[in-house]
């Protein structure tokens, strides 16, 4: 019932101490000499990897991050997530966990992907709740906003229509996640906001063909190519065009929004519109990071999925003016160099 949870919250908060205060502000919550503990879901994946790199650079003294892999939970079972939060008492959450896929897996499985991200996500959130997380930040993806819409898309156009039905289940949970931080927000004065952003790719990437999303899939795919001398096969025609963004900035990105950025509305991270490049285009790259000297061919048979979702960063940029992204080429010969020093151990 109602009058249980709120029970049940003034129980928890008393226990936690100060730090529990529903309604008070993110920054008046925190002190200096309180050690905060920053919990990261999907640890061990391609954000969770850049992100870890990214807080080692520094290792503040008032904070211990702790970075989660599937062997420390099942987060989709609330009994498994109560445990670790148990565990590790968090003030922070930097939720990335996610059961997610490339193109065609979403296709297939877009049953399995709204169920399993659903789950996630409730139990990840309601935990924050219930332990008193002071802020949780999650990671959405430009796949949440409407197949049918105007271009740039911004954070006020969410849900403004259905997403594109190639992968609805993934888009959907993650669109709610959105909701129900507003949600916890209003109802408890939970400081739980989200990020979306753009196309992400770097070291550490899920490089299986079968499941994996376009860079990492034609990096293992090159390599492959140039190891037999074959061409180098591209499913679609290579035309859709996407903003490619650096994991190692995605993960900057990410410690700022957590230590400043107070707003429960979304916040797009991504390059500028006028980096948007083609799949054509990043094929290429690819290609000449890899000494690739074979032909590059376009299976025009396979579907090329959502033309375009141009997203606009126009409220990052008022944030982070000076904020410089990493060039694309050198992104991606960082990319392509990591996967070939790290092939026996990349997933794959």
């Amino acid at each position: 019932t109602l009058q249980y949870c709120l029970a049940k919250s003034a129980e928890v908060r008393t226990a936690y101490g100060p730090r529990m205060a529903a309604n008070a502000s993110p920054v008046a919550k925190r002190s200096k000499t309180f050690k905060r503990v920053v919990m990261v879901t999907g640890g061990t994946g391609l954000v969770g990897m850049a992100l870890k790199r990214e807080y080692e650079k520094t290792k503040p003294e008032n904070e211990e991050w702790i970075f989660l892999s599937g062997r420390d939970a099942d987060l989709s079972d609330m009994a498994e997530t109560k445990a670790v939060f148990e565990k590790y008492r968090p003030t922070d959450v930097i939720h990335l966990a996610a059961m997610v896929g490339g193109l065609f897996k979403n296709m297939k499985y877009k049953l399995d992907f709204w169920r399993k991200n659903v789950q996630i996500n409730d139990c990840v959130l309601h935990c924050s709740y219930e332990y008193g997380v002071e802020k949780c930040v999650s990671c959405l993806s430009t796949c949440i906003f409407p197949d049918k819409t105007t271009y740039p898309i911004d954070e006020t156009m969410v849900h403004n229509g259905p997403p594109h039905e190639s992968n609805f289940g993934y888009a959907y949970a993650k669109r709610m996640i959105d909701v129900q931080n507003r949600a916890y927000h209003e109802q408890y004065g939970c400081n739980f906001t989200s990020v979306i952003p753009t196309n992400i790719f770097g070291p550490n990437d899920n490089y299986n063909l079968e499941e994996s999303h376009v860079i990492p899939g034609l990096i293992h795919k090159c390599f492959l190519a140039k190891k037999n001398g074959t061409a180098l096969s591209v499913l679609g025609t290579g035309r859709p065009l996407r903003q490619f963004l650096y994991s190692d900035d995605l993960a900057k990105l990410l410690v700022w929004v957590l230590r400043n950025y107070e707003e429960v509305d979304p916040l797009i991270l991504s390059v500028g519109e006028k980096d948007e490049v083609s799949i054509r285009e990043v094929a290429h790259m690819i290609a000449d990071a890899m000494n690739f000297t074979e032909d590059i061919v376009f299976d025009t048979n396979k579907s090329d999925g959502q033309f375009k979702k141009t997203a606009s960063n126009a409220k990052l940029m008022r944030y982070l003016p000076d904020f410089k992204f990493t060039d694309m080429k050198t992104a991606i010969k960082e990319s392509v160099d990591w996967f070939v020093e790290n092939f026996e151990t990349a997933r794959k």
